[in-house]
């Protein structure tokens, strides 16, 4: 796949997995108020489509590149510039 289609396949299930899972949360709010009465049935289906959209999201930004960006700042963060690093030998001295 080019890269400009890659880009906009991964922007557009981005996009589709952001409004799935706001569609999710929302209508699980509106679904607990009462003097709307929404049918019960399709509250599992609303907390089931949080996933799909969350796992929509991963997807598209899996397709679109847009993950390196933080693998690229863990692997910086743990493995990189020394500044940035925690080791676990270096040692203060408490007195």
């Amino acid at each position: 796949m080019k890269r400009k289609y890659a880009n906009v396949a991964g922007n557009t299930l981005m996009v589709l997995g952001l409004l799935t899972m706001v569609f999710g949360v929302g209508y699980s709010i509106l679904n607990q108020l009462p003097q709307l009465d929404l049918p019960q049935y399709l509250t599992h289906g609303a907390i089931f489509s949080i996933f799909v959209g969350a796992l929509l999201w991963l997807v598209g930004a899996r397709i679109s590149g847009r993950e390196k960006v933080a693998d690229r700042y863990y692997w910086l963060r743990h493995c990189g510039d020394k500044r940035c690093r925690r080791d676990s030998h270096h040692t203060h001295s408490h007195h």
